[in-house]
């Protein structure tokens, strides 16, 4: 069997995709460069060296300063140097989701323990500008009717990333819509737990961000140990 760091860097890396996009509304695909290659590279295989089934969590898509910098979900180059060990010339600039990611998973147990037992990912695996905005793949009718193929075939690529079938974690109440609906169309995993989205969290919750790391780490806990 494949490593599951093998299957997703080959994901990730994968030829740009031919989508029919709305006028003014441009894509984030950070992995043309090299130095996003090699990054990604990096880290599936320290992190995802095994075939070990892991849980899948999906956040929204890539935004310009977190994954559409360094090509790693929700990680913005200051995470991947200071966590993830990956040195890298990226400009060195905090991401919001990033931030409450990686406070989260210290109170998992680090990096190395954390994703040994999930995987982290998105519902779409490419981002996407209004102008110079990130904009979400559900923020338009018509943007997700375009990219909705594309959506769908991601999904079912993920779902055979050495994963378990049981439960996907959906980051964000309107993504976790989005993904039920999806799921429901394709039928890939039985269920579809929903958490705040880390962004939301940052934004508007940031005084309370310790009640929601807690309730991270009770929700993931429970569904790593029932597996």
């Amino acid at each position: 069997m494949s490593s599951t760091g093998s299957l997703f860097s080959k994901f990730l890396l994968q030829k740009n995709p031919d989508l029919d996009l709305p006028d003014g509304i441009s894509i984030i695909n950070p992995y043309q460069k090299q130095e996003v290659r090699s990054v990604v590279n990096s880290f599936c295989s320290r992190f995802y060296h095994d075939s070990s089934e892991r849980i899948l969590i999906l956040g929204i898509n890539p935004g310009r300063f977190g994954a559409g910098v360094t090509g790693i979900p929700f990680t913005d180059p200051i995470a991947l140097e200071n966590y993830c060990n990956i040195p890298n010339s990226f400009p060195k600039k905090h991401e919001l989701s990033s931030r409450f990611i990686y406070v989260m998973i210290n109170a998992l147990g680090g990096a190395e323990k954390f994703y040994s037992k999930f995987l982290l990912s998105a519902v779409c695996p490419l981002g996407f500008l209004n102008g110079n905005k990130n904009y979400n793949y559900y923020d338009s009718p018509v943007l997700f009717n375009s990219v909705s193929g594309f959506v769908k075939k991601s999904l079912k690529q993920q779902a055979l990333l050495n994963i378990h079938k049981t439960t996907v974690v959906s980051l964000g109440k309107k993504n976790a819509s989005f993904l039920e609906a999806l799921n429901r169309e394709i039928k890939l995993f039985k269920s579809v737990i929903t958490l705040e989205h880390p962004r939301f969290i940052m934004q508007y919750r940031l005084k309370s961000m310790h009640r929601y790391v807690d309730e991270y780490y009770k929700v993931l806990s429970g569904i790593s140990n029932q597996l």
